[in-house]
Parts: structure tokens; C-alpha cells; sequence
């Protein structure tokens, strides 16, 4: 068990930290930006040779709303930003609907733009950046024995790409993606990530970037909720935070009182 300060004042004792990925260990903004873009230019691609009624205009500015993206930044709590990808499916599905094409129609289409884009080379598939301080933390918790576990709507195959590219894999003890059942924000997800690790909620703390990661946390009698602001252009709004991180270098660990 290790003590966690915050900027030198001690905000509990736990003996795990779970973590979300995107937007609080990896500075992921930039690459979801790039695939905000390649995604809507291969939906209008698909929507002028299947649904040649759909104006391209309107189809880039609704998906641009849909997916949070405005002037450039990414909206911290949009569903690009905060949502599975077959919850971001759902929704390009759902501007499809709005604009006219019949469902069946607008979510075989949604698949295919994903698809098209994943299998194409539009995008970077480095891990993004690693947030200044982040690694530092984990190395931390490791050293001194504190239980580290990453819960995200990323998959798993990106979760585990990304611990290895920065070199962390040794020392996160668990994961939870967008592969198990239930996903986040469902606070059961949370409960069976503590039940898997051994650990009971109420001696863990959850960090995110998040207004629903940290209600999922609440609700799971998590012991410290911790808000990260830090990782987004726009910093995300977190009234459910009991504390809220600027830095990583802000937090620290000691031994237990």
C-alpha cells in the first residue's frame, strides 16, 4: 500500500490505481484528430457512390459534431475522444439515419468507413506520446509494490501496443477494454477489474479525464477519484472529481501513513 500526494498533501492510502488510457497516460488528440478526418473524407467517399443524395458538406459538419471535433480541438468529453469504437460506429450510423439513408443501409455504410480507414494507410499506427510524468507514476507504484491496471474503450490489442511501445507492460498488473463485458462506463466494469486483481474497490484509486469515468468510479465505491486535466488542448470539465491533476509530476508516492 503507498500514499498518494498530491502537490505534497496526502489524499489517501490505496493499494491499487487504475488508469484510463487515452487523454490521461497518452496524449492521444493529435492521432484522433487525424482519424476524425480520414474518417469522415472515406465517408463522403462511400456516401457519393452509395447514397449519392447525401450533400458531402453536410455530412462533414454533422460528423464533425458527432465526433466532438471543432475548430481544430477535439471535445474531451465527444465520443471520439470517450466512446468504443462500435460506439462511435453507432453514431456515424446515426448521422447516416439523420441525413436520410435507411438504417440497415447507414450502419453497413458505417462499417465500411471504418473498416476502409483501418485497412488503409491514412493513419499513423505508432502509440501516441506518452504523457510527460505518467511513466514515472507507474514506475513509482511498481517499485513500491501498489497494484497499476489500465481500464479504457480501447481495445485490447491498442492497450497492450501502447504499454509495450513505452515500455510499461511490467508494470501494469491488469487491463480492462473495450473487449470485456461490460465496457466502462458501467460501474461493474470497475468491479470485476478490482475482483480480477484482488483488490478491493474502496483501497483503489481511478484516475480519467472523463465526467464518466469518474461517475463509473463513484459508483463502484472506488476509494480516491481522481480527475486529469492535462492531456487535451480543451481540458475536460469534471465536476464529479474529488481531486483534480494538472501534472503527473504533481502526484506522488510515499510509504503509507
Amino acid at each position: 500500500m503507498g500514499q498518494l500526494l498530491l502537490k505534497g498533501d496526502p489524499i489517501g492510502n490505496f493499494q491499487g490505481v487504475l488508469f484510463d488510457k487515452d487523454g490521461t497516460l497518452s496524449h492521444s488528440e493529435p492521432h484522433l484528430l487525424a482519424l476524425a478526418d480520414a474518417r469522415i473524407n472515406t465517408a463522403i467517399e462511400i456516401a457519393q457512390d452509395l447514397a449519392p443524395a447525401l450533400k458531402s458538406s453536410e455530412l462533414s459538419h454533422t460528423l464533425r459534431r458527432a465526433f466532438g471535433v471543432d475548430s481544430g480541438l477535439l471535445d474531451p468529453g465527444g465520443t471520439l475522444a470517450v466512446a468504443s469504437r462500435q460506439d462511435n460506429i453507432a453514431s456515424t450510423a446515426t448521422v447516416f439515419c439523420l441525413l436520410g439513408c435507411s438504417w440497415p443501409q447507414a450502419l453497413a455504410m458505417a462499417h465500411t468507413c471504418f473498416d476502409a480507414v483501418e485497412q488503409s494507410s491514412l493513419i499513423d499506427t505508432t502509440p501516441s506520446p506518452l504523457i510527460n510524468g505518467a511513466g514515472q507514476l507507474l514506475g513509482d507504484l511498481h517499485q513500491q509494490g501498489v497494484t497499476a491496471a489500465v481500464i479504457s474503450n480501447d481495445t485490447r490489442s491498442g492497450i497492450e501496443d501502447f504499454l509495450i511501445h513505452h515500455q510499461l507492460s511490467a508494470g501494469v498488473a491488469g487491463i480492462w477494454s473495450a473487449d470485456d463485458h461490460p465496457r466502462k462506463p458501467d460501474p461493474q466494469a470497475v468491479l470485476e477489474l478490482c475482483d480480477r486483481l484482488g483488490l478491493p474497490p474502496q483501497r483503489c484509486a481511478l484516475v480519467g479525464d472523463a465526467e464518466t469515468d469518474l461517475q463509473m468510479a463513484l459508483e463502484a465505491g472506488i476509494g480516491g477519484v481522481i480527475g486529469f486535466i492535462g492531456g487535451w488542448s480543451r481540458p475536460p470539465e469534471l465536476p464529479s472529481a474529488r481531486h483534480l491533476l494538472q501534472h503527473w509530476n504533481d502526484l506522488a508516492l510515499s510509504r503509507a501513513a
